[in-house]
């Protein structure tokens, strides 16, 4: 029992949410001096700024194991409950969470508060109802003072996390469980924040922050919330109700789930609590007894024996394991810093230093600092055995060795754990710092340490930021939860932002959304982009219809572009040459954007076909062409303005010289091979007609135009038939031979014998571009056939010779090496071929070679191509180039 003589004592007892620390504050106010001690370090800072706030930082002094603000004219101490400076004489002190003295850890502290720890005028102890009977018979002379809850709180049952309300607090008992529900929470819900016991201050202000000004409206914590933080919290989710203790897995009493249920509603805003679908119901007696704050009262409290001797270690030992017949009091379980006290001492080293009273009193000193790192205890012993022989031997930890671990640690790169493990490492040199005489310049080391641990901190909140939160979806969903008017904006890049946050682009007439987005974030962000990009669609739509023809244009697949993006493609119409749009445009641009797009590119495409095929179609209007011209006119029409000769022979010799006048005159010229319109085998053209003829024949892949300027193009299999006319080619052989380049051949060929056999000239060569080689496979497929031979190459006459001994060398070596030989090629007319080619794919067998008959293969050739009996009643067809040839075998 409590012997103390001091002023007033009062235990402020009851729930959570009464304004038992609030009410405490104001009490250390009213004094001249004071100390309240806090059970987290996270608490003591929250509590030291809001009295910095009321006196200023001059006044206010933090202390805790890791951080030190002591000003000069200090008068309110706020401290962590283990860190309580006991000799300074204050008037006022206060306990809080005193019903921690039962803890199995930390509560011989909060007992030895209890029962020695006063102020000369007022003394507080603030906690829970179940302490009521444990006080009242251990300080006899406390005064009682119970204060109920401002709100309600209320059992919801359970709840996936999926449909958990907002501004709701999930805890979880581990990190493992902690960050697998954040993850969820990001990707449902746009991203929560992380509260857990192991951050720094700094840390855990940043990411509650964050939960408090609304950038996310979810929390995820472990049970430290239930330690007086005080958040805007109006619903509490349990994910489980086992927790591993530091020794086994055990159930959480019902007063331990009623201290943290109680965060849910903060003074007059009611409360709900409940748990996840992960975890089990709870039993409606233990619902009974958190929502009518009823639990077994507090039978035992945690003891140590505070009169400890240090005459030596074994005597230290001693006293720190002695017993107590106190009926409330129960002798602590072996603590951390007894364990690490028997486990430095059997080091020799140590043994023989700690000999005497101040020695020992050092060692104890040392082992008091935790093992933030949570390693072995045989690494954090030795830990311990090199500061101690440090500080016993030169009364100093060396600058050189502290900062080497400093600076290890310095590090603001890697994942989450890494920068966990750090501010972990670093919070031991930060406590090692804050020893008063352990280091040579405690103010430079203190601000080091501190600033490592800012980094870390800093870097730290980033991370979980980056991997819990996504604030494009926080953003979006608390703005449409607001019922607030989204605001877009779309860069000259189409990149699309709302409220500021990145979504995608628009491509045209379309949202493409970010394709980060989860399947849950996409439907949230397309729900906020739409109604924000409405105005945005009719305001391109405007621009879209405003624009020249030079913004717009059409692909080889049918597609029509404005710039770079997409916005319509063509389909056929009952015209091959009327074609019609469709435009690509969102469902939810409206009807009205839907319809200017549309009208837009089919004057568009309109104008174009207009502008490419002005010859043709002028043509097809010219009143003054009748009868059989205006019926070649229109065939010529259907084909786009190129037509083989073969298709149309028939109706090319119905034509009369008069009908063929005019349709040269609108620019047809009848060649050879093919009838067509020069002016449209320019590349706008082609590339368009093969664009419309593809739609015509309702192809599925369109093929592309040749090159511009390229005279001929190897030939592909599987193409489909016709596609060489409308590029404006023709097939023969490996390669095809641009149509008007073919005619210009045909003319040359008119010259020649074709009866007898030619060779190719340079000229014909020049103008296909070819080798000799591929000229002669180009000739057999426009029906014709060549022979290869070889001969000795002539050579032009050799240039003297400077000197008569290299005249002499050079024949001797010409004749052992033998005449240099050429190939050539003999092209003759071949007689079984129709000597109107038919289509795009000429047949290429040619007559069968040796002899046949006894009879050269050339002679029979021969009388074939001049077998054809005279008509002298119809006139020789002018445009054909063989014309010549044929009236002169005739007159043979």
């Amino acid at each position: 029992m409590s012997t103390l003589n001091s002023g007033r004592v009062v235990a402020v007892l009851g729930p959570t949410n009464t304004g038992k620390t609030h009410y405490a504050i104001e009490r250390m106010l009213a004094h001249r001096t004071g100390v309240i001690g806090l059970p987290l370090r996270l608490l003591a800072r929250e509590v030291y700024d809001r009295i910095v706030a009321l006196r200023g930082p001059s006044v206010v002094a933090l202390v805790t194991g890791e951080e030190r603000i002591v000003p000069p004219r200090a008068k309110y101490w706020v401290s962590t409950v283990e860190a309580m400076p006991q000799d300074i004489g204050a008037d006022f002190v206060a306990i809080d969470e005193i019903q921690l003295c039962a803890d199995l850890d930390r509560g011989h502290v909060f007992t030895d508060r209890l029962l020695r720890m006063r102020g000369l005028h007022e003394t507080l102890f603030m906690g829970a109802e179940t302490m009521w009977g444990a006080i009242a018979s251990m300080v006899p002379e406390a005064e009682f003072l119970k204060r109920e809850r401002f709100s309600t709180l209320t059992y919801s049952g359970s709840k996936k996390i999926s449909r958990m309300p907002a501004r709701s607090a999930i805890v979880g008992f581990s990190v493992e469980n902690v960050y697998a529900i954040a993850e969820l929470l990001r990707r449902q819900k746009g991203g929560a924040a992380v509260v857990m016991g192991a951050l720094s201050p700094r840390t855990r202000n940043a990411q509650v922050e964050m939960y408090q000004n609304g950038d996310v409206d979810y929390l995820v914590a472990t049970d430290a919330i239930g330690m007086g933080l005080n958040l805007d919290v109006d619903h509490v989710a349990f994910s489980g109700i086992t927790k591993f203790d530091g020794r086994r897995m055990r159930h959480l009493m019902p007063n331990e789930l009623a201290q943290i249920a109680g965060r849910a509603g903060r003074h007059m805003n009611n409360g709900t609590f409940g748990v996840t679908g992960e975890a089990p119901l709870l039993d409606d007696d233990v619902v009974d007894a958190i929502q009518d704050n009823q639990f077994a009262p507090v039978k035992k409290l945690q003891w140590r024996n505070a009169r400890l001797q240090f005459g030596s270690v074994k005597r230290l030992i001693q006293t720190l394991e002695e017993r107590t017949d106190d009926p409330w009091l129960t002798r602590v379980r072996e603590s951390d810093d007894l364990g690490a006290l028997k486990a430095v001492s059997a080091d020799a080293e140590v043994a023989a230093r700690a000999t005497d009273g101040p020695s020992v009193h050092m060692l104890w000193d040392v082992c008091g600092i935790p093992d933030f790192r949570g390693i072995s205890n045989a690494e954090h012993a030795q830990l311990l055995t090199d500061i101690y022989n440090f500080l016993h031997q030169t009364g100093r930890v060396p600058d050189d060795w502290l900062a080497g671990r400093v600076n290890r640690i310095d590090r603001t790169d890697g994942d989450i754990d890494a920068l966990s493990k750090r501010l972990a490492y670093i919070r031991t040199w930060t406590y090692v710092a804050q020893r008063k005489g352990w280091v040579s310049d405690e103010s430079h080391w203190r601000e080091v340490t501190r600033a490592v641990e800012d980094r870390l901190s800093d870097a730290l909140h980033e991370r979980l930021t980056a991997r819990f939160v996504d604030r494009r979806t926080s953003v979006l969903l608390r703005r449409l939860n607001q019922k607030e008017g989204l605001v877009a904006d779309v860069n000259d890049k189409g990149e699309v932002t709302v409220e500021g946050q990145f979504v995608g682009k628009i491509e045209g007439f379309r949202f493409r959304q970010d394709k980060d987005a989860s399947a849950e974030e996409a439907k949230t962000i397309r729900a906020a982009c739409i109604q924000a990009l409405a105005p945005q669609f009719h305001l391109r739509a405007d621009r879209f219809y405003n624009a020249p023809d030079t913004e717009i244009d059409f692909t080889e697949q049918g597609g029509l572009m404005w710039g770079a993006e997409a916005v319509g493609k063509l389909v056929a119409g009952q015209d091959p040459l009327k074609p019609t749009v469709v435009a690509f445009v969102d469902d939810e641009a409206g009807a009205e954007v839907a319809e200017k797009v549309q009208r837009r590119l089919q004057h568009f495409i309109d104008r174009k076909i207009a502008t490419a095929f002005e010859p043709m179609l002028k043509m097809n209007a010219d009143e003054a062409m009748e009868g059989l011209a205006k019926g070649f006119a229109f065939r010529l029409s259907e084909s786009f303005g190129v037509v083989p000769r073969g298709d149309v022979a028939d109706e090319v010799k119905a034509l009369e010289q008069d009908a063929r006048g005019t349709l040269r005159k609108h620019g047809v010229r009848f060649g050879q091979f093919t009838i067509f319109m020069p002016l449209l085998l320019k590349p706008a053209p082609t590339r368009l007609r093969l664009v419309l003829w593809s739609l015509s024949k309702g192809l599925q892949d369109f093929p592309e135009a040749p090159p511009p300027g390229l005279v001929t193009v190897p030939t592909i299999d599987g193409l489909p038939d016709g596609t060489y006319t409308m590029s404006g080619y023709r097939a023969a052989g490996a390669r095809a031979i641009r149509i008007d380049m073919l005619e210009r051949l045909a003319d040359m060929l008119r010259d020649q014998n074709t009866r007898a056999g030619f060779e190719a000239t340079a000229d014909m060569l020049s103008i296909t571009g070819m080798t000799l080689e591929q000229f002669a496979n180009l000739m057999e497929g426009l029906g014709y056939k060549a022979e290869k031979g070889e001969r000795e190459k002539v050579k032009a006459t050799l240039e003297a010779t400077p000197d008569a001994e290299a005249a002499e060398v050079a024949p001797t070596e010409k004749a052992e090496e033998g005449p240099e030989m050429e190939v050539y090629y003999t092209i003759t007319w071949a007689p079984k071929r129709s000597p109107r080619p038919q289509g795009d794919k000429p047949q290429r067998k040619g007559p069968p070679k040796g002899k046949r008959g006894g009879k050269p293969q050339r002679d029979n050739k021969a009388q074939n191509f001049s077998a054809r009996p005279p008509r002298k009643e119809k006139a020789i067809d002018p445009d054909n180039p063989f014309a010549a040839a044929l009236a002169g075998l005739k007159k043979d």
